[in-house]
């Protein structure tokens, strides 16, 4: 039975590390959504299945999204007081 949880995420290098520049990303507008964070526990072949049914169902949209969402939490931790200390 898997149990989904909040897991600590494995962080990938920051983007500011590299030497080439990041490109340019421009927020043209900005919707809210009500998010809820689900502590979930079913059966492996559920959960299976609702993997498949959401792969079918995202859109590059979705995919933007996550990313863009992970680079800026990846950026915050980056520049986090204490790592930043850590750093100089």
């Amino acid at each position: 039975m898997k149990k989904m949880k909040n897991k600590k995420k494995t962080t990938t290098p920051s983007p500011l590390s590299n030497e080439e520049p990041l490109p340019v990303i421009r927020i043209v507008s900005e919707e809210e959504e009500m998010h809820v964070k689900l502590e979930l526990e079913m059966e492996d072949d559920t959960h299976a299945l609702l993997v498949k049914w959401g792969k079918e169902e995202a859109t590059d949209e979705d995919y933007v999204n996550i990313a863009i969402r992970e680079g800026l939490s990846n950026l915050e931790e980056d520049l986090h007081p204490k790592r930043l200390s850590e750093k100089i």
